[in-house]
């Protein structure tokens, strides 16, 4: 490996010549502390700024050895480090002067989730790996050396050692920082341990600042839970902890409009992620399995088995094997619950507002007028129980504008003023519970999948590569190929769409031949990814991009939604 003074020397040799003379700089540098490596250098100041990436050894940053072999404690000082490293390069970007982007140094922004990032790694020893990009200086097209060198010797090796090494921190953050990790690890085991499908803390801020902020309002009524939901569990560091527990089952969420249905049904959505210190959805947890099912109007449907919902359509189209480009607000739903069903899903999330409606229940007045023979769908009302006995998989329905599901449900909790109080017992005195199921003999086997795709056109190999293009959490493009997912609202970063893309080549390449299921090359890359991390997508030694991980329920929904993919012959 060169030395720092070594590419001081070539950063001197090459000042004001053509900015092309920048890409003799590409490798490896030791900077005493840490080696820093310049991955890929922009063609001009105009373009994508430079990818470059530090590493430090663990004798350097001397971070826990026992936190960094566990993988939530892992993370959670990754996201810490991120945070600060992000933050710091964020206050001396633009520094160094030129054209463009000159002077630019930025890293992963992180939201109010916590998620595995490519940006920063630790590894089990507590070795750290920042990746970054910077705008290498230029004034048009010809190099500017000394601001370059102000970058990277006088701004960067500060940052890094204020983000990076351990020594730097004061010894109760970072603490604070495992407490907090381990007592989420602690609330998950226990949503297993007595069968929920969710807690919600007491004192927790559901409501956020605005429709494009995810950080909790000021002054929002602070959550309370019914006390008839309502148990206490120890942690160990927070110590006792109370709140509502959604149990497993059939849990309607009601009340009137503007009263904080979907806000909370929202919170239990993005429970499945741990959430830093201080957003207020910290204690705030959901089965990680748990999925967000909508209608979605346009949607691919490729080879789904939706004849649990649909059958003897007027066109005679067969739905054990269900294609459509273009689908409807009842199929697409119906695709979608099939779908979470195939990877494991153990709790449906469905809020009425982005129903179809005529997937989710009929009313007894249609049902005289309209005879059950001729009508192709069985709504959701009709199936929920069944889910929940013969398959283990419950449902969180906010429901605000018909009372039809009152007779399946276990608990119904009213949302009155973002006050959740729980009225099941008010309601068995109109409604009384009714087991009812249709049609009991139908049988439910949530993982049967028999959908086998593999790479179309799109996965062309164009000068040794597959082009793609991240299009933040609206999807990405593969070739000309769209994967959309603007409608997949559990998908909480654009560095998660920019790692499915990823996952779709790296699946393109080996597991992806037709003859496995979308469910068998989830699992495949989630064992993967706990082996290698993003090491999985290194090229020419490195790990370049940002990237973030995402749950292997948002894969399975991306590749069922990419129209890229051939399905059949």
């Amino acid at each position: 490996m060169k030395t720092k003074d070594d590419l001081l020397r070539m950063l001197r040799s090459i000042d004001h010549r053509g900015y092309p003379a920048y890409k003799s700089l590409a490798g490896s540098y030791d900077f005493g502390t840490y080696a820093l490596h310049i991955v890929h250098v922009q063609g001009d100041p105009f373009a994508a700024p430079s990818d470059l990436e530090v590493s430090v050894k663990a004798a350097n940053s001397h971070w826990p050895a026992e936190a960094c072999s566990r993988y939530e404690t892992r993370v959670a000082l990754q996201d810490m480090i991120l945070r600060r490293f992000s933050a710091g390069l964020s206050q001396v970007s633009g520094k160094a002067g030129g054209s463009g982007k000159s002077g630019n140094l930025s890293a992963s922004r992180p939201g109010q989730e916590i998620l595995d990032r490519s940006a920063c790694q630790l590894d089990k020893e507590g070795g750290v790996t920042l990746r970054f990009y910077a705008g290498f200086p230029a004034a048009g097209r010809t190099v500017l050396a000394g601001e370059l060198e102000k970058m990277l010797f006088d701004f960067l090796p500060e940052v890094v050692r204020k983000s990076a090494c351990a020594a730097a921190w004061k010894r109760e953050t970072v603490q604070d920082v495992l407490n907090l990790a381990e007592d989420q690890a602690c609330l998950r085991s226990e949503l297993e341990r007595r069968s929920l499908c969710a807690f919600v803390a007491d004192g927790a801020i559901l409501p956020r600042e605005s429709g494009i902020s995810q950080r909790p309002l000021k002054d929002a009524l602070p959550f309370r839970s019914p006390d008839e939901d309502r148990i206490t569990l120890q942690l160990p560091h927070h110590g006792t902890i109370s709140g509502m527990a959604v149990r497993r089952g059939i849990t309607l969420i009601i009340g009137g409009g503007y009263h904080g249905k979907s806000t909370l049904l929202k919170a239990l959505e993005l429970g499945v992620y741990n959430h830093i210190a201080g957003d207020g959805r910290e204690y705030v947890v959901t089965d990680e399995t748990a999925v967000k099912i909508r209608a979605e109007d346009g949607r691919c449907v490729s080879g789904d088995d939706i004849s649990l919902f649909i059958n003897h359509l007027p066109n005679h189209k067969d739905t054990t094997a269900f294609f459509t480009d273009n689908a409807s607000g009842s199929t697409s739903q119906a695709a979608s619950v099939v779908e979470a069903m195939e990877c494991g899903a153990r709790t449906l999330l469905m809020d009425e507002d982005t129903c179809a409606t005529n997937f989710m229940v009929r009313d007894e007045l249609m049902q005289r007028i309209v005879s059950e023979s001729d009508e192709p769908i069985t709504p959701f009302s009709d199936r929920m129980r069944l889910l929940y006995e013969k398959a283990g998989i419950s449902t969180i329905l906010v429901a605000g504008s018909s009372g039809a599901f009152f007779s399946q449900a276990d608990t119904i909790i009213q949302m009155n003023q973002y006050e959740p109080k729980d009225v099941t017992e008010k309601v068995r005195a109109i409604v009384p519970f009714q087991k009812q199921e249709k049609s009991p003999s139908v049988s439910v086997n949530p993982k049967e999948d028999r959908r086998y795709p593999r790479p179309g056109s799109d996965f062309r190999e164009e000068r040794g590569r597959v082009k793609h293009k991240s299009l933040g959490t609206d999807g990405f493009l593969i070739g000309h190929g769209e994967t959309d997912l603007r409608l997949v609202e559990q998908l909480a970063d654009k560095e998660q769409s920019e790692c499915l893309a990823r996952t779709f080549l790296w699946m393109a390449k080996g597991g992806m031949n037709g003859r496995r299921t979308v469910a068998a090359l989830a699992d495949e890359w989630e064992l993967t990814f706990r082996r290698e991390g993003f090491g999985m997508y290194r090229e020419n030694g490195h790990v370049s991009g940002s990237m973030a991980k995402p749950r292997k329920e948002e894969l399975a929904a991306a590749v069922s939604r990419c129209r890229g993919l051939i399905w059949r012959e």
